[in-house]
This record gives structure tokens, sequence and C-alpha cells, in this order.
């Protein structure tokens, strides 16, 4: 279970020894085709940046439990730790921060020219209330988009049945149960000082 309050900027995922889980919403031409290849293929766009969000509730609000066009499909893409960690390695974030960045001209530099862009948005809780900490979304460009379908992945699920499934329970004001079929996220462990994490 994730703690009551964990650290402002803290990254939280599914877990195994080698992997870690990201999510993604797509349209069903899409998701098909990554379903079959185990990978992102046509029409898929390697030249358009791609988010990808370690957190499966921040994915609902973002998709509306895959309600919302062309997000109707939930993939959740197992990556490898080491994949992982490079996009945090050879990231910035996505907007200047005093506590952060020693000046706006190093971001800008930093931003212009990193392949990923990292930024914390508020977490939400089951109901997809704004929580009082916040979960990373990390955006590929470039190279980091090649690695990413070339690399990284190590497999890719459809999880849109369980996100309706939940909803479902939600509707029906089974919070407990609801709760119960959400998936198990753990602390990440990485220290990331340029991206204001330090756990």
């Amino acid at each position: 279970m994730l703690p009551k309050t964990p650290p402002s900027r803290q990254i939280r995922a599914h877990l195994t020894e080698r992997t870690l889980r990201v999510y993604q919403a797509y349209s069903a031409e899409i998701a098909d085709g990554a379903l079959r290849a185990q990978t992102f293929v046509p029409p898929f766009k390697l030249d358009r940046m791609t988010w990808i969000k370690p957190s499966f509730l921040w994915m609902m609000y973002r998709s509306g439990w895959a309600t919302k066009k062309e997000q109707e499909r939930i993939l959740a893409i197992d990556i490898t730790r080491m994949g992982f960690d490079w996009c945090l390695d050879n990231a910035c974030l996505s907007h200047f921060d005093p506590t952060v960045h020693v000046s706006r001209s190093v971001w800008q530099h930093a931003r212009d020219t990193l392949p990923v862009l990292v930024q914390f948005d508020p977490e939400r809780s089951i109901r997809l209330d704004r929580l009082d900490f916040r979960t990373i979304q990390i955006g590929l460009a470039g190279e980091a988009v090649d690695k990413y379908i070339h690399e990284w992945i190590v497999g890719i699920s459809d999880v849109t049945s369980v996100a309706y499934e939940i909803w479902e329970l939600l509707k029906c004001g089974d919070d407990d149960a609801a709760k119960l079929r959400l998936p198990r996220e753990s602390h990440y462990p990485c220290y990331a000082p340029h991206l204001g994490i330090t756990s």
C-alpha cells in the first residue's frame, strides 16, 4: 500500500526485480498493434513526444477511466529498470524550479537538449480527487522514444477491463472492493537531485 504521507516527489510504481510498469492510453488501432507486436508500431508516431505514467490512478484521471476519445484502451507497459533509470539520468524538469536549477538559462539549455522531460502532477485518490503529494510523468522524445520501443519494453498488456471493473465498483459505492483491484505500487528508490528526487 502507498504511504499516507510520502515525500512530495517520490516515484511509486508496480515493480519486479528487473522491471517497472508504466501506463499509456491509446485508441484501439494503436493499442491492438502494440499488443500484437509487443512494442509500439505505426500508426504510433516516433517523431512525437510520448508520455509514460507509473501511476495507475493518474492514468485513470487522465483518461477518465478509459472513456476519453483516443484513450479508450489502457496499456500496461513493463520496461527494464535500466531503461527507466536512463530516463531519469537524461531528463530535465518541464518547468524551471529555483530549488533545483542553478539558473533559468541552465534549465532552458537542459530542456532544449535532453531527450526526456519530467513533471510532477498531483496524485489522485480512488475517486480521482487531488492528493497533497505528486506523481511523476515522463515525456520521451527523439533518442528516448527509440530506446523505449526497441530496447526497454519487456511486455505490454491491456488493462482496460481492470479500469472498467474498478469504475463499476465505484459507481456502486463499493470503494473498498475497488481499492482491492488497484495494482500494487511500491516506492522506487532513486537519487536524482536534478529532478528534485532524493529518495
